[in-house]
């Protein structure tokens, strides 16, 4: 299948840029295309335990500011019918010299562009937590209305339905005018990130640079249920902490045909890093998958 995509693209290419269509020429550029592939793959996707034989793939997307160091390692918590993949956003980790993503739209293009193959020749199911729920869920739509694709379940934590008012004020605060003192507060208030981490300056900077890069592509999403029928087919389940102060969840059962279930775990906002609340996660996650019918 990976051959036919690009022979399909090499053909397209070569006669749109009026390029001798040669055996040798071909031969150039399929190398090219599969470098490229595979470089993206590598810079975008994290997967600490590949399993080629998994009958499907649960792909995660961290909250602002994260990195892949927590999500990816589910892959050794869930059963070996699945297989984990981590979405390492712009402008950290191995990609730290690159720009932040200027808005969703980007983000949905690039994950979608790098992860469709993937997408296509197995079952998958979406993971994401705060800013990677809203995430997910811009992914999932676009995969579903452009290429007919839909994950088997939509696991989303800490985070309010996308068609809620409740996010609506995220729009609204200026980041440039936003001292970042009121960024520390609140980066120390909902937790996930070690207190000495933020009292090293040079950490503390580059947090707030990554945190608000994310924040302003949250800013940039945008969902009204209006627009369109149901969207979703797939199972819906929403985690949050019960110590946080309550998100609007209800809007999510308005988003799925299928059932929505809804989970408050001990703990704030990041209470997936408790390690109980791990296992619980991906215990459930690995019942909810293996029940899809796959």
């Amino acid at each position: 299948m990976m051959e036919n995509i690009a022979s399909r693209c090499l053909n397209v290419h070569l006669i749109q840029s009026n390029f001798p269509i040669t055996e040798e020429s071909c031969s150039r550029m399929k190398c090219y295309f599969f470098v490229c592939l595979f470089l993206g793959m590598e810079k975008l996707i994290v997967c600490v335990d590949k399993r080629p034989n998994a009958l499907c793939r649960l792909i995660c997307f961290p909250w602002a500011g994260g990195g892949t160091s927590l999500l990816a390692q589910w892959g050794k918590l869930l059963s070996n019918s699945i297989e984990v993949f981590c979405i390492r956003y712009p402008g950290r980790e191995t990609r730290l010299n690159e720009p932040f993503a200027k808005d969703m739209t980007s983000m949905v293009n690039e994950i979608t562009s790098v992860l469709l193959k993937e997408l296509q020749e197995k079952p998958f199911a979406f993971f994401g937590h705060s800013f990677g729920s809203y995430l997910s869920f811009a992914v999932a739509l676009h995969l579903k209305e452009k290429y007919g694709l839909e994950p088997v379940h939509l696991f989303v934590s800490g985070a309010h339905a996308p068609n809620s008012e409740a996010i609506l004020p995220y729009k609204t605060i200026s980041v440039a005018d936003t001292n970042d003192e009121v960024f520390i507060d609140y980066l120390q208030t909902v937790g996930g990130t070690p207190s000495e981490l933020l009292h090293n300056e040079d950490i503390r900077k580059h947090l707030l640079l990554t945190f608000k890069g994310d924040f302003k592509v949250l800013q940039t999403f945008s969902f009204e249920k209006a627009e369109m029928d149901i969207p979703f087919s797939c199972d819906i389940t929403c985690f949050n902490g019960g110590d946080e102060k309550p998100y609007d969840l209800q809007g999510w059962q308005e988003l799925t045909s299928g059932d929505t279930s809804f989970y408050e775990l001990p703990g704030g906002h990041f209470y997936l890093l408790e390690p109980s609340n791990e296992i619980f996660l991906a215990k459930h996650i690995t019942r909810c998958i293996e029940n899809a019918g796959l």
